[in-house]
């Protein structure tokens, strides 16, 4: 079966914004996209709020048609809880795209509970989309200081565990910016272990030995990377501390964030992790999140 860049669809305008960058998203992975519908169990609707529920899947595949030439588009309804339906899809799928709810009171994505629990769910990466996101918000400013889509894009910004590096994740990152003709912007954040801050009280020359060595650990896992995409441009920036609020102003110059969720399932469930929820929560720009081992 042919793989697709699935999206889901619930004519809201946060899931209309995901419809145009998975549409994008599709044309420069040269595969069709898939528009899916999924519709609560629920009391029948109104007869005129039935047939605009019908309806707005097949106009939203044709307004994507006429916008992107040459897209394969198709769409159809399914009745079931959306996160169940759109767990399942992800699996079929080579990308699943999903709309965040706006812009919240710090500036990021408010992710809804379907969000959330598809996130912490799929195997494939999943996508998440601010409501208002455009292609030009992906691009950087002309020499006016406007984004435009005419410009070149915005870097990928890679958060990389360096220390437990996951080929998935990274793969991914360098996958993306290579098919924009961008580059990857790799943060790396560490945090030194309790009995080392003691010690660097009274040799505080050896917190720059650490610095070197972290940076030098950043080199070395992307080593294989820069061989395999040589045209791909990537910074590097390790430093110690936690890489969630760099990430989280970093994605306000970026294209797209980046980030890795553990695959972890226990009678608890399965968890984000906290560096990936708070970029996922207060992101500028859309955030894919790829489960690893």
């Amino acid at each position: 079966m042919t793989r697709t860049v699935t999206v889901g669809l619930d004519g809201s305008p946060e899931s209309r914004a995901a419809a145009e960058w998975a549409a994008r998203e599709a044309v420069l992975r040269s595969l069709p996209l898939r528009l899916l519908h999924v519709r609560r169990p629920a009391p029948a609707p109104a007869a005129p709020q039935a047939e605009a529920w019908r309806s707005m899947p097949s106009e939203t595949a044709e307004g994507l048609r006429l916008r992107h030439p040459g897209l394969e588009v198709t769409h159809e309804q399914i009745d079931g809880l959306p996160y169940e339906v759109l767990t399942s899809a992800a699996e079929d799928a080579e990308l699943l795209v999903l709309g965040s709810r706006g812009l919240g009171a710090l500036g990021g994505f408010l992710v809804g509970s379907v969000g959330l629990v598809v996130v912490a769910r799929a195997g494939q990466p999943v996508v998440l989309v601010r409501a208002g996101e455009q292609a030009a918000d992906e691009h950087e400013p002309d020499p006016a200081g406007i984004p435009s889509a005419g410009t070149a894009y915005r870097p990928v910004l890679l958060g990389v565990d360096a220390d437990r590096p996951h080929d998935a994740v990274i793969e991914f990152a360098f996958a993306e910016a290579q098919r924009r003709g961008t580059s990857v912007r790799a943060v790396h954040g560490w945090a030194l272990p309790p009995y080392y801050v003691y010690g660097l009280a009274a040799a505080p020359e050896a917190y720059h030995d650490i610095e070197r060595e972290q940076a030098a650990n950043l080199t070395r896992v992307l080593a294989p990377w820069r061989a395999k995409f040589p045209e791909v441009r990537v910074v590097e920036e390790s430093f110690g501390g936690s890489p969630s609020v760099r990430l989280v102003e970093a994605s306000a110059e970026s294209s797209l964030v980046v980030v890795g969720r553990r695959t972890r399932r226990n009678p608890l469930g399965s968890h984000i992790g906290a560096i990936t929820h708070a970029v996922m929560h207060h992101s500028a720009a859309p955030v894919a999140v790829v489960a690893h081992g």
